[in-house]
């Protein structure tokens, strides 16, 4: 399973948003850029891919490729599912989730916890501009297990206390380029470094 754990700082926390000023509603475009980036390839879905989206380290909605249905590629129809889990919003108590749609989860957590999940399943890379070149050092060794995690911040930095947690629980860190990527593409990106692990070419 690849998991992909995206930051977003400005994110809303309730259902009261426009789908038709995602920019000007913390930045949901970006989130939900990634959203698709995670799971959506030509003509399918990933379905051993999970992308979690934290909400201003309130709640993180979480989707799952493997039983996700009718996801489309536009912004606008990824942003009405996450406001369709954010409007069960109060139905997430404690440790409890919520499942508004198939492959589609809501749980009231933030970035801590969430990471703390992920590593239970999978490595951690953070994704950051300082981290080690991707040319000098993989994601993850070849002979180790396909399970991969990576975290990476939507339109902004990530914060200094988000930065000490991640030296904490991450395994790495990796920066894809010599040139600063859009969240999206870094995922693009993570996706291919993971598709021709052990590739040769013919």
């Amino acid at each position: 399973m690849r998991e992909f754990v995206v930051v977003g700082h400005d994110a809303p926390t309730s259902a009261e948003f426009s789908l038709d000023d995602l920019p000007g509603a913390g930045r949901l475009d970006v989130l939900c850029r990634c959203l698709t980036a995670g799971l959506l390839r030509s003509h399918g879905v990933r379905e051993d891919t999970r992308v979690q989206l934290v909400l201003a380290d309130e709640f993180t909605v979480g989707v799952d490729g493997g039983a996700v249905r009718r996801l489309n590629p536009d912004e606008r129809s990824t942003a009405a599912v996450v406001r369709g889990a954010l409007e069960r919003r109060d139905e997430a108590v404690g440790a409890m989730s919520v499942e508004p749609h198939p492959g589609v989860e809501l749980r009231r957590r933030g970035l801590a916890d969430t990471l703390d999940a992920v590593a239970e399943r999978a490595g951690l890379v953070a994704l950051c501009e300082d981290g080690t070149p991707a040319t000098e050092s993989a994601p993850f060794d070849r002979d180790d297990p396909p399970d991969a995690g990576f975290v990476l911040s939507d339109h902004r930095e990530f914060t200094r206390e988000e930065r000490d947690l991640l030296g904490e629980v991450a395994d790495r860190r990796l920066r894809l380029g010599p040139e600063p990527l859009h969240a999206d593409q870094a995922i693009v990106v993570a996706h291919h470094l993971l598709d021709t692990r052990g590739h040769e070419q013919v």
